[in-house]
Parts: C-alpha cells; structure tokens; sequence
C-alpha cells in the first residue's frame, strides 16, 4: 500500500496570519493538534511546530518564527472545543513547557485504542487498521530545528494530524458501543493537568550513574568531573548530552581512569572521533577527579514500609486480575503510581478514597469498594490481619 499524497498544509509564519486563523479555529467543534520537537538535536529541546487540522485543512505553525503564540492558548484551554492528539502526554507537557498554555477537552487516540484493548496502538498502526492509510515513518528522527524544512519532512508533520479527527470518530464509536465512553473521558481529563518535568540540570545526578555501578568513592569523584564536562560540553556545542559521550563512556573511564589518549583510544566504547574532540579535556577531568575532596553520598531513602510494599504487591495482583478479565494492559485500570500512594495511605472508606490523583468518579463507582476490600486487609493498627 502506498502513502498517499495530501494537499500542501498552509504554513503559518508570522503573528497576524497566527492571530487571524486562532479567530476562525474558534468556530470549530474540535481540532487536530500535534507537535514537533528538537530532543535529538539541541542541548534545550524545545518545540519547534505545532500541526493543527480542521476538517477542511491542515496547518503547520512555525514557533521558532513567531515571537507570541498567545492567540492559540484560548483554543486550547476552552472546553468547547475538542482537542485531538495522538499520545497527548508528551504534546501537552511540551505546549504548557514552551508556552504556558493550560488545556481542556483532549481526545487521546492512543489512550481510546487502550482502553479498547488494542495491542497495535501507534498511529501508523491505527490509520492502517481504521482509515486504511499507510504512513511514511522515515521522518521520524528529523531535525525540525532546522530552516528551511524540507518538503518531505513537512510533508510528514502534516500527516500526523491529517486523519486524526476521521481516527477520533472511529474510535469514539468503538468505545461508546463498549460501554467505556466514561472511562475515556476521565483519563482525558486527566491527561488536561499533566505537570511538565523539570528539565534542569542536576548537578548531583552522577549519583543516579555511580550507584547502580557501584563505584568506588575516588572512581565517583572522577565520574562527578566527567558528568560536569559532558554537561559543559554539550550547552557549549548545542547538542543532547547522551550525543557527547554515553553514561557507560563515563563509568569505564571513571573506573580504568586513563592518564593518555592512548588509553582512551584502547578503553573500547569510544570512538577515534571523540578522543579527538573531546580527549585532553577528559584526561583532564580524570585529574579533576582524582585530586578533588571525595564526595559526600545523597543521604539513603528511608527504608519502605513492609505492610505498605505487600499492600502494593496486593493492589498490582487485584489490578493485573482486573486488566486480565478485561484484555487491556494493566495500567488502564490504574496506575502504579496510584496503587502506590493508596498502600501507603491505607484508606479505609470511599471517602477517604475521594482525593487520589488517578482515582477519579468513574473508577471510584467501578473499582471503589475493591479496592478497599484488599486495602482493610492491611489496615488493623498498621498490620496485616
């Protein structure tokens, strides 16, 4: 089957065509919404298009070209209108990042396909399956920072969005015939609040590295110096840092700790093109490291509670029975992050179940009192009964 050939999507490059469009994407019952960004190919990543599609025609918005992409905000946060995504967690997180927009009223496809049962969930795989289009994937790790774009790769953005609203009705049909319509809409609603990560950078994260290999303190000293030069090095030539050298690099050389570049070219997990770019300042940082105060180790994670662990291990069976009985992976039912906090809190009624996050109308009614049937069992003065 061949891709097929969409019309050219309007570019949008400049705030007065932004603002003019916002104005008539107002009137629209839902919109289409994707976005592009530079993780691969810039020490910050940022967003660099967003995709919109109406059912009459697609757009691709240029960010890096317009200074203010306030007009898109009310769209975006007005529960009139219907915004879908494809794997909407990471969009959002980037849209709320890069510009402060807040959201609501998502449809997820994604999301839809899951909670249905489908294994195939990716879009190219659901067009297949509902629209009968094949879509091409060999843009997937472009560079959409760079300008201009080429015509293949816009090409590619437009088709993102281009079939999602035809996908969307799809789907929402399918769930409804199954009874999951409100189950869908409480994890939509819940995909509106989603909290950005903090993306700076840790200085202390070497221990993230040197703890699971366990490292000696002089060898973590030296991986301390070689974790702050790769962070240098990648701000300094605007690339990811994993593109500078990887975290297995850092803990041989943290461990064989090389004196030259010979060494380094020997070690085996480092290429002749980064000895040359990045050689000397490494045998530096090994210096660094060996002569520098030893570091002081992250004060240990309190040991977790044993009642609230089996808790937990018992809420994960009742959950994977659940998602069993249904054909749906387990997390559909309830997230493991959810199941951790009710272990630990231990609630007693469905009162006190009002309040998790994850555990909205819709799962209390259906899974409220099951839950606390397997909770009471660990809840006499703190131990299992």
């Amino acid at each position: 089957m061949k891709p097929v050939k969409l019309p050219g999507a309007v570019y949008v490059d400049t705030h007065k065509h932004l603002r003019q469009l916002a104005a008539q994407w107002a009137r629209q019952p839902m919109l289409a919404v994707d976005t592009e960004s530079n993780s691969l190919y810039a020490y910050r990543e940022q967003g660099c298009l967003i995709q919109i599609s109406t059912n009459e025609a697609d757009y691709i918005i240029d960010p890096l070209a317009i200074d203010d992409l306030q007009p898109l905000a009310p769209l975006m946060a007005d529960p009139q209108i219907e915004k879908i995504f494809h794997a909407a967690e990471y969009d959002v997180m980037c849209l709320k990042r890069d510009f402060g927009f807040s959201f609501r009223n998502i449809f997820d496809t994604m999301v839809a396909a899951r909670i249905c049962g489908h294994k195939s969930i990716g879009l190219g795989n659901l067009l297949l399956k509902y629209v009968g289009i094949e879509l091409d994937k060999s843009h997937q790790r472009d560079d959409w920072g760079q300008r201009p774009l080429p015509a293949d790769s816009l090409s590619y953005a437009q088709t993102d969005t281009h079939y999602l609203i035809q996908l969307r009705g799809q789907l929402k049909a399918e769930l409804e015939a199954m009874g999951r319509w409100p189950e869908a809409a409480e994890t939509f609603a819940e995909l509106c609040d989603i909290t950005p990560p903090n993306l700076e950078f840790d200085p202390e994260g070497y221990w993230r590295i040197a703890l699971p290999n366990s490292l000696s303190a002089r060898e973590i000293a030296v991986l301390r110096e070689l974790y702050l030069l790769r962070e240098a090095l990648a701000e300094r030539r605007n690339t990811p840092p994993f593109k500078i050298f990887g975290d297995k690099t850092m803990t041989a050389i943290a461990t064989t700790m090389p004196r030259r570049l010979e060494d380094l070219e020997a070690m085996g997990g480092i290429s002749n093109l980064q000895v040359q770019r990045f050689g000397r300042d490494l045998l530096k940082a090994v210096q660094r490291g060996e002569q520098s105060p030893l570091p002081e180790p992250p004060p240990l994670e309190p040991p977790a509670d044993p009642n609230a662990v089996e808790c937990y291990t018992a809420l994960r069976e009742w959950r994977k029975q659940r998602a069993q009985a249904r054909g749906v992976e387990s997390d559909v039912i309830i997230s493991k992050d959810t199941l951790w906090q009710l272990a630990q809190k231990l609630p007693l009624t469905l009162e006190d179940l009002q309040g998790f996050v994850g555990l909205g109308p819709w799962r209390m009614e259906s899974y409220g009192h099951e839950l606390l049937e397997v909770l009471s069992r660990y809840s006499y003065n703190g131990h299992k009964r």
